[in-house]
């Protein structure tokens, strides 16, 4: 199979990893490189920021490639923005979990900025008032000075060095594993396990989550084949799980979730489900998508891709005892965790959760129209199906909460397709330090 980016020919082509040239840095990309060039070739280079002048290496590529992959290992010029990076792990060759620790907190939401508008403008053909949107990706939980690191991350899977049986990161785009001894973004909770200060022979990964509703801490151990599971010992009171060869997750000891808190209502997540990893990203998205919506008692509503239930146990409480919610989610645990959080609800008729994959089950719902839609799809977006499925229920607003910019834009595309466009778009730095931010989007349906 050929690598995404190289021709076949490429595959057999001089590798030029290793080869280092001077560039002037471009524009910000997605994914947490910046542009350059050199003799006609694209590069895209980490560890750079724009209008620098840098000494590259390249990582991927060959003669051949239409594009190579490089790292910045030297500024000759450095941008007014460029910060040292707070993390000793942070940089070329090593942790690839952080894309911006070189730049300040300010100049990280300026890059998010320019990488929305530029979706925008690619993929949905918007420019920033057009999709409803002020320019801005706000900062949560207040602004921070250069080289204070927020520590946001309340679930971290650490990979196991194989040989060392130390626990770390990934580096970039590689199974190689950097050593750490503390992540920077990590929550107190997380760090307060000791995680990295054990040894873990024998496992691929051990994942450390710290609830913020609650006390609860909890290990998610994924052993290698063959191996057999570590007496687990930490700092901490915390649940073991762990992962057995075919994904499936087992109770080792102690409770098999943790209690969250968000919306008024407390969550049981189980099995490392989904929930959103920074503390205050839960009731912040809620209050996002309800003033977008604005749902008005009596009404009827969709929750696409619900995971444990939480935009639609916020609904329900908004549409009062004659409104109702149907909530679709593939994954059997999070729909058994949604029904347990929403069994009031669900037990006045209030709320129904049904099992499925979106594109699969909405159809066969029988549903003809509805009056609200909130969806939170995975990476990929949702799809030009599932969006024009959507836009036939002719929903009064449709919120769409988004974590990848390239995704929510060809899905606005869609969506102006079908005849729905975003009369507000807002962008959430939930994700310091990364590439990554969160959007919700709203959109209705185009007058006439």
């Amino acid at each position: 199979m050929t690598p995404p980016g190289r021709t076949p020919a490429a595959t057999d082509a001089p590798s030029l990893v290793g080869q280092r040239f001077e560039v002037e840095v471009g524009p910000v990309a997605h994914g947490g490189h910046c542009v350059a060039r050199h003799d006609g070739r694209v590069l895209f280079v980490r560890h750079a920021l724009p209008g620098e002048r840098v000494l590259v290496e390249v990582t991927d590529g060959t003669e051949a490639s239409r594009f190579l992959r490089a790292d910045a290992v030297e500024v000759l010029q450095a941008s007014k923005d460029r910060v040292k990076p707070p993390c000793a792990f942070a940089g070329p060759g090593r942790c690839g979990g952080c894309d911006w620790q070189h730049a300040t907190p300010g100049a990280q939401r300026k890059l998010k900025v320019q990488v929305l508008t530029e979706q925008l403008r690619q993929l949905a053909k918007l420019t920033p008032a057009e999709a409803g949107w002020d320019g801005s990706v706000e900062p949560v939980g207040g602004k921070l000075p250069a080289g204070v690191v927020p520590q946001w991350r309340t679930r971290v899977q650490y990979a196991i060095d194989p040989v060392s049986g130390e626990a770390g990161l990934r580096r970039h785009r590689s199974h190689e594993v950097q050593p750490i001894d503390h992540c920077m973004i990590a929550a107190p909770g997380v760090s307060e396990l000791g995680v990295e200060a054990r040894s873990w022979n024998g496992m691929a990964s051990v994942e450390a989550v710290a609830a913020t509703g609650s006390s609860d801490r909890q290990v998610i151990l994924t052993p290698r084949e063959g191996a057999r599971l570590p007496i687990v010992e930490l700092d901490r009171p915390v649940s073991v799980q762990r992962i057995d060869d075919h994904g499936g997750v087992h109770r080792v000891h102690g409770r098999a979730f943790v209690r969250e808190r968000a919306a008024g209502r407390t969550w049981r997540v189980s099995d490392g489900g989904f929930w959103q990893i920074h503390p205050e990203a839960p009731d912040l998205l809620v209050s996002a998508v309800l003033e977008g919506l604005d749902p008005q008692e009596g009404e009827n509503a969709l929750d696409l891709y619900c995971g444990v239930g939480l935009f639609a146990g916020a609904l329900a409480d908004q549409l009062g005892e004659d409104g109702a919610v149907l909530g679709i989610e593939s994954s059997k645990q999070s729909v058994a965790d949604a029904r347990h959080n929403l069994a009031d609800l669900i037990g006045d008729g209030r709320v129904r959760i049904e099992c499925d994959r979106v594109e699969r089950l909405l159809p066969r719902t029988g549903i003809t129209e509805t009056d609200l839609v909130v969806l939170d799809p995975p990476r990929s977006g949702a799809g030009r199906d599932t969006v024009r499925h959507l836009a036939g229920l002719t929903p009064r607003r449709i919120a769409y909460v988004a974590c990848d910019p390239a995704a929510l834009a060809r899905d606005l595309a869609f969506f102006a397709d079908a005849g729905y466009r975003p009369v507000s778009l807002r962008a959430f730095d939930l994700f310091p330090m990364t590439h990554h931010f969160e959007c919700v989007a709203v959109l209705e349906p185009v007058a006439g």
